[in-house]
């Protein structure tokens, strides 16, 4: 292409971002606005008087640092163990032959088409009886075991498939088992996958909305997305510029996220499909 045509392109490229990056904008802009700034007519884009004062006060006005933490540390431990059970469950389908493979990962697969909140009150009544209500447990366990973890033994299965079998042979010429294959051979080799796999299992650990709202009732306990709905007047009306201010911190970990490991994503995604 010429550099006329790639100038083009991009422009069409920027003019079309618009849609999806004018929200994000308008959110972090108006959490510096006044409240009586943030729907003033016309709008504006930029805050003619810039105030943090609404991110202090979302500190303020309820343990909004402790609920950062839950969501963080509760995000960290699902990525790790959802990496940690795909990664293997993915390896042994599409590596090892055994009796049933193909019909037991079907039957996997299965899992991705039952909506979570029909396993809610199974789920709720089991946790229950364990004494895990109130705990963080289930926002753990349940991402780990159910439907996220699911697609990324799909994607691992996906990865691991498009590997040359030229390389376990030559491992196992050498005297390698089939663990130490697996550790180092296919798992540094499958980097792109384990990145992609992880921004979304990170994502949706972090936006989890259901399963806090039945499973947590203290709010030294919430995670983000249930903390932003307690942000309302003594009259139960939202407070935007606090609400805002809580939401631009909010989305913070995932942009940087993402950022870092954007290309693994994109390259992650794009071996799932090369072998069936």
């Amino acid at each position: 292409m010429s550099r006329r045509a790639k100038t083009a392109v991009y422009g069409v490229l920027c003019l079309l971002a618009l849609p999806f990056l004018f929200p994000t904008w308008w959110m972090v802009t108006s959490s510096l606005k006044p409240v009586n700034e943030i729907f003033a007519f016309p709008p504006t884009l930029f805050p003619t008087d810039v105030s943090f004062d609404a991110y202090a006060k979302a500190f303020e006005l309820q343990p909004f640092a402790r609920q950062y933490f839950n969501s963080m540390y509760i995000a960290a431990l699902v990525t790790i163990g959802t990496l940690a059970v795909s990664s293997l469950a993915g390896y042994a389908f599409a590596r090892i032959r055994f009796k049933g493979a193909n019909f037991w990962f079907v039957v996997i697969l299965v899992g991705l088409l039952i909506p979570s909140e029909v396993t809610i009150v199974p789920l709720f009544k089991m946790f229950d009886a364990w004494g895990m209500v109130d705990t963080h447990w289930p926002l753990i366990l349940v991402p780990i075991l159910g439907a996220p973890s699911v697609l990324a033994t799909f994607i691992m299965r996906q990865f691991f498939l498009a590997l040359p079998g030229e390389l376990e042979e030559a491992a196992k010429v050498d005297g390698l088992g089939r663990f130490a294959i697996f550790r180092l051979i296919a798992l540094p080799l499958a980097r792109p996958a384990l990145g992609a796999v992880a921004i979304f299992t990170f994502l949706h650990s972090w936006n989890l909305y259901l399963e806090p709202i039945v499973f947590l009732s203290s709010s030294e306990m919430f995670t983000l997305p249930q903390a932003l709905t307690q942000f309302v007047d003594a009259y139960g009306g939202p407070m935007w510029d606090i609400q805002l201010s809580a939401a631009s911190l909010t989305a913070l970990p995932v942009l940087v996220v993402f950022v870092i490991a954007q290309r693994q994503f994109i390259e992650g995604l794009a071996h799932t499909g090369l072998k069936g």
